[in-house]
């Protein structure tokens, strides 16, 4: 998100009575209330807009800088430590705003998507998301920078002209695209189905709403049986109906899980198990928090939220 001043006072009213609905869920999903387990290390990481736990490097999260970084990804560990710079061949960083992991054109790895989705003034013809194979990362060695790729550039459309996005989720099942549009008091969410063109601008389907606005970051969980997504203050989660496509999920109730309270925090995901969610914020040598799921004997620090 591109820094502007803007007056806050009614938006801030409109916003609480929005992000913070209330209701039931048949099936609770608990979390122990969050923890501070590192803090980024590296002065290169200065507004963490994007985070999302590798796959196929166990305790390394990939991170990314807001607008004005070049176009490059960070491998920490969960302790924060740098462990390398990835400089991504081909791509141009004009806002980023979120990072994913999904399924590509080989089966047989994973890939890192990066969403240039930002668009303060909603202006831009079209956003660009960016897939690159998933590296290995040796998570005992920091390793200088380097280069990895030629991307692959995605170019999509909205049906209903520019939004301002912050939020990009890859579905681990089908490899579909979502973008989630942020200005709105309920956002609306945006689908790429896979295989999306590589050659031509695709325009998204808009699916279906979020039942609050100004979402700033998800994640899907690595079975594809959760979405989370955040607000600012707040984040919500979904559980994916059986046998149907995920944005469905956002149809179904959902739960709150009650977030620590960060300096513009933007960043959310789901841990490489699926068991935890960690958070990031965009300030120099942010903390990482880390909110475990509980078993059902446990005290949880999740409530119903619709």
């Amino acid at each position: 998100m591109q820094k502007c001043r803007r007056s806050v006072g009614v938006s801030m009213i409109l916003l609480a009575a929005m992000v913070f609905p209330s209701g039931l869920m048949g099936q609770p999903l608990k979390f122990l209330p969050g923890k501070q387990v590192g803090t980024v290390q590296t002065s290169q990481i200065k507004e963490a807009s994007g985070i999302v736990a590798s796959r196929k490097n166990p305790g390394v999260l990939w991170v990314h800088n807001d607008s004005g970084d070049a176009a490059r990804v960070y491998a920490l560990n969960t302790e924060g430590k740098l462990l390398g710079t990835y400089r991504l061949k081909g791509a141009r960083c004009r806002d980023w705003e979120d990072i994913a992991i999904g399924p590509g054109p080989d089966p047989q790895r994973g890939y890192l998507y990066v969403g240039d989705i930002g668009d303060n003034q909603a202006k831009y013809p079209s956003i660009t998301i960016y897939r690159v194979p998933e590296p290995v990362v040796d998570p005992n060695r920091a390793l200088a920078e380097t280069q990895i790729g030629p991307v692959e550039a995605i170019e999509l459309t909205y049906p209903d002209g520019p939004k301002d996005a912050e939020t990009l989720l890859v579905d681990p099942l089908d490899g579909d695209i979502y973008v989630i549009a942020k200005r709105e008091f309920f956002c609306r969410v945006y689908r790429a189905a896979n295989p999306q063109s590589t050659m031509k601008r695709t325009v998204m389907k808009l699916v279906t709403t979020l039942p609050w606005g100004f979402a700033v970051g998800g994640d899907v969980s690595p079975d594809g049986q959760w979405v989370v997504v955040r607000g600012p203050f707040n984040a919500s989660l979904w559980r994916r109906p059986k046998g149907q496509e995920l944005w469905h999920a956002f149809a179904a109730e959902s739960f709150r899980l009650a977030l620590i309270r960060e300096p513009q925090g933007e960043g959310i995901c789901f841990d490489g198990d699926g068991r935890g969610c960690f958070t990031i914020g965009e300030q120099a040598h942010a903390p990482i928090y880390y909110f475990t799921r509980a078993s059902s004997s446990q005290k949880s620090d999740a409530e119903p939220s619709n």
